[in-house]
This record gives structure tokens, C-alpha cells and sequence, in this order.
């Protein structure tokens, strides 16, 4: 792996986690309202597909 890849990763990161909070303040913060009250089993279950899509496009990305 190279270094400018991974910094080309978390700069992708910090752009599509901007995205949201620049386009609508009161959206993110519904959302940010919505997951404090989320059960912990149901947001490990998020976390759990959201890395598991991760992985497979960056798996598809790079074969």
C-alpha cells in the first residue's frame, strides 16, 4: 500500500462526512438526535453493514 493512497482515503472520508453537515445543519442534527436514542445492539448492527459494504466496493475497487 502507499502512502498517498491512504491519505487520498481519509481525505475521500473527511469530504463525504462534511457533506451532509454542510447541506443541512438541522438535518445532521435530527440524525445525530435519532442515534442517541437508537438501541446499542441496532447501531452495532449498522456499524457491522456499513463496514461490511466497505469492504466489499473497496474489494471490487481494487481486483
Amino acid at each position: 500500500m502507499n502512502w498517498s493512497d491512504l491519505f487520498a482515503a481519509i481525505a475521500l472520508y473527511l469530504i463525504l462526512e462534511g457533506i451532509l453537515p454542510f447541506l443541512s445543519p438541522q438535518g445532521m442534527k435530527r440524525v445525530m438526535a435519532s442515534f442517541a436514542t437508537m438501541a446499542d445492539n441496532h447501531l452495532r448492527l449498522w456499524g457491522l453493514i456499513s463496514m461490511i459494504a466497505g469492504l466489499a466496493l473497496l474489494y471490487f475497487v481494487r481486483s
